[in-house]
């Protein structure tokens, strides 16, 4: 069961950049999953980074803006991210 306390920032960025599914809740020590639904909403956090580059097939803007644009939207997701992580305490596929 879910213990319902929210990890801080760092804790879910550290927990959840490993190969391993199961993540151990720093307050109860039981497993956590990320949610499918969850995994969904980051994944749409993918093309705001890729937005650039969208943006200057379409638009004539020049390199210089679009490199520092990169290091500022990564920037943005990565601080988003922990955000929109969500946590079960059942593993469930896509199915």
């Amino acid at each position: 069961m879910n213990c319902n306390n929210q990890w801080s920032w760092k804790q879910t960025i550290i927990k959840t950049t490993t190969l391993n599914p199961a993540m151990t809740c720093p307050y109860c020590e039981e497993k956590q999953y990320q949610t499918q639904k969850s995994k969904g909403e980051i994944g749409m956090l993918t093309p705001i980074v890729l937005l650039q580059l969208i943006i200057q097939m379409f638009f004539e803007v020049p390199e210089a803006i679009i490199l520092s644009l990169f290091p500022i939207l990564f920037i943005l997701v990565i601080i988003l991210y922990p955000f929109l992580v969500k946590l079960s305490s059942q593993e469930k596929y896509i199915g």
